[in-house]
């Protein structure tokens, strides 16, 4: 018979009392034993996998976390959980599953979780969705959980210079310009990626990461090391540790977060020049706590809050650079220097971000020259990357991310194309001409669905020579490796007859940074006249997993959710 255990735990369900007796038959049959019974059950949600590089690792990180868990006394319990490779399925109709992965990710811990009545999580996360997924899914069990990134790539090198894939993707427009020969793109392709680890700028994997911390879910310092370090696993070990911690405290996700938390999370995106992705993921990641945030909240955060980083795609450095001068509590200790933070914000390890830092000894100082970092008040900008747009192009909103001029102010004729296909093979047939706009509609989360990104155009536009003078704008999203005018997330979207469905070609379009604003000239009667003739369109899928999700997902302005229990539209 087993040691008794924590009556309140909900594992108890499967381990207690003679009724249990098959149950632990089962477990017995894993190597469990009596002393494992009588702990807590903490789930490691392990989403690795040969299908990208940031994840191909994590069965390590896991293994690291596993053992952190039976440090701390817990009877820790993997099982693993899909991902799909942004990178690889990039430009593809694959992409289209990207966004759907963030939704099963979280359903399947979520179920998982539920269904073997585990008391505690550790969610690891590689690939991009896999963090919002992760996250999302310990915000909605409301277990004790702890949030482990499994750690950014090394950047390439590529004559002379640090190089990453994104650098790849815009080789390729480089080519078809004749910028570029086929064999230097080869020579890039062959090194940009040298072995493990999500991609190495401040993409979409790293943004949630330095987030992750930001919000509370994770601990100061564990975002950045790199994949394949030490260190890295010295973090995996803590978080299954700190895990076995919270189900001891009865510490939940609903417990840290809170308005300010979130708050938190945008000024660190902001300041640091992150990924427009994060704007859908913490919105969704807000309407799973029933945290009231807005699209437009970001606008206010970014306002006040300088970018004091320059890190890919805008600049030239990555995630591990960062490491090197103390991470993303560096930046932390920054802004809450300068008030710009909530500092009594609660954080997984039961103290303040304040008495984080503090426990850290980190003060924001840095040693020697660091040309990508800057002080709060000598900022490379003063307001933040992230930018929301309104008009009558996107009453409910728009997303750029700045990360050249600040003054952005560009109008020009509409070239319309109903998917990324037919924008791309315009872009490569070296169609496009400086002022154009490129308009891509219904790849939105119902009509792609699931919000493809277009890196593939985007970076293909750039390589051409086109970063500043053609803008890009889509109902879909953009790689957290996207730099210039481009616009994405516009809603409503055209799949359900927003705006953006009746711009036609030759149309005078307007991406207005300093005024907030994108914008069609077109009159309200015209645009009136035009809804009348538009006829929605049919689904893509008409079964599958494509269907279900697409048929499920919420506005992009509210986070792209599916949930029913979290904030939607419908």
């Amino acid at each position: 018979m087993s040691q008794q255990k924590d009556p309140d735990l909900r594992s108890a369900d499967v381990t207690e009392g003679y009724e249990r007796a098959p149950h632990r038959a089962m477990f017995r049959a894993m190597g469990y034993d009596d002393a494992d019974f009588s702990s807590p059950m903490v789930g490691v949600a392990n989403p690795a996998a040969d299908v990208t590089p940031c994840n191909v690792h994590l069965d390590d990180v896991s293994q690291s976390a596993v053992d952190g868990v039976e440090a701390g006394n817990g009877m820790p319990i993997e099982f693993g959980t899909i991902t799909i490779s942004d990178a690889i399925s990039m430009g593809t109709e694959g992409m289209r599953a990207s966004l759907v992965s963030r939704e099963v990710i979280a359903d399947s811990v979520e179920l998982v979780a539920f269904g073997e009545r585990m008391d505690a999580l550790v969610t690891v996360a590689g690939c991009d969705k896999n963090l919002p997924g992760m996250m999302m899914a310990a915000i909605r069990t409301d277990l004790p959980s702890v949030f482990l990134y499994g750690g950014s790539i090394m950047p390439g090198e590529h004559e002379g210079r640090e190089i990453t894939v994104q650098n790849v993707f815009e080789g390729v427009g480089a080519v078809a310009s004749g910028d570029m020969s086929e064999g230097e793109l080869e020579e890039m392709e062959r090194h940009a990626c040298p072995g493990a680890g999500s991609c190495g700028g401040m993409f979409t994997a790293n943004t949630m990461a330095s987030i992750s911390e930001a919000i509370g879910l994770a601990p100061l310092g564990s975002a950045s090391p790199p994949a394949e370090s030490d260190e890295r696993y010295a973090v995996a070990e803590r978080a299954g540790e700190l895990a076995a911690e919270c189900v001891r405290e009865d510490r939940r996700p609903s417990d840290v977060l809170s308005r300010e938390s979130f708050e938190n999370a945008i000024a660190v995106q902001v300041a640091l020049g992150g990924s427009t992705n994060a704007v859908l993921h913490l919105l969704a990641l807000a309407a799973e706590a029933g945290v009231d945030l807005d699209i437009e909240d970001f606008n206010a955060i970014s306002d006040r809050t300088p970018k004091i980083a320059n890190l890919q795609p805008g600049g030239s450095r990555v995630m591990n650079d960062l490491h090197e001068v103390g991470g993303v509590p560096v930046v932390l200790a920054r802004l809450l220097d300068a008030g710009l933070i909530h500092g009594d914000a609660m954080t997984v390890t039961g103290r303040t971000i304040a008495e984080e830092l503090d426990h850290l000894g980190e003060d924001g100082t840095v040693e020697g020259d660091v040309d990508f970092l800057r002080p709060v008040d000598d900022p490379f900008h003063e307001t933040g990357a992230i930018t929301v747009l309104t008009g009558n192009l996107a009453p409910d909103g728009a997303v750029l991310k700045v990360t050249g001029k600040d003054e952005t102010q560009h109008t020009g004729p509409a070239r319309v194309f109903e998917s990324e296909e037919d924008a791309m093979a315009y872009v490569q047939e070296g169609r496009i001409e400086s002022g154009d706009v490129i308009v891509i509609r219904n790849e939105g989360p119902r009509g792609g669905p699931g919000m493809r990104e277009m890196l593939g155009v985007t970076a293909a536009v750039v390589g051409q020579g086109h970063e500043d003078d053609v803008a890009l704008l889509t109902d879909g999203r953009f790689s957290g490796a996207t730099r210039g005018p481009m616009v994405g997330h516009v809603a409503p979207e055209a799949a359900v007859g927003g705006p953006i469905a009746l711009v036609e070609d030759g149309d005078e379009v307007t991406v207005d940074v300093p005024n907030r604003e994108l914008s069609v000239a077109v009159s309200e009667s015209e645009l009136e006249s035009r809804k009348a003739d538009w006829e929605e369109p049919d689904p893509r899928y008409d079964t599958g997993v494509l269907r279900k999700y697409g048929d499920q997902f919420a506005s992009a302005a509210l986070g792209a959710v599916t949930n029913p229990g979290a904030k939607r539209d419908d």
